[in-house]
């Protein structure tokens, strides 16, 4: 999907062009075809090649990712999330836990 969002469309030979440590091509295109079945890929048809795309924009697939990240190993829990994250991540710069501070400040004034 990276290369699909990064490239808008894109075919299988392209997809397996830019991926890194690429699979075969068989593979590439059996890969496209269950981002297909799983919804999150479309496809047009261009001459004999079939040119993929993504179906949700990389923002909202991100966020449904997230949901399902969230319910799945966290209970639903927005703290228990960021606690691992913490605990996973280099050190976090200044900067970005203002940003973070103001994100939560932001969140408390909205009632979420």
């Amino acid at each position: 999907m990276d290369v699909l969002y990064q490239q808008g469309r894109a075919t299988a030979a392209r997809v397996r062009e830019l991926m890194p440590d690429a699979p075969s091509y068989s593979t590439v295109r059996a890969l496209l075809r269950l981002l297909e079945q799983k919804g999150h890929a479309r496809h047009t048809q261009d001459g004999p090649r079939y040119v993929y795309s993504p179906k949700r924009p990389r923002g909202s697939a991100g966020r449904a990712a997230a949901k399902r990240l969230l319910d799945t190993f966290f209970a639903g829990s927005v703290e228990q999330a960021m606690s691992t994250l913490f605990d996973v991540s280099d050190p976090v710069a200044p900067e970005e836990l203002d940003r973070l501070t103001a994100l939560i400040e932001r969140a408390r004034k909205e009632g979420r």
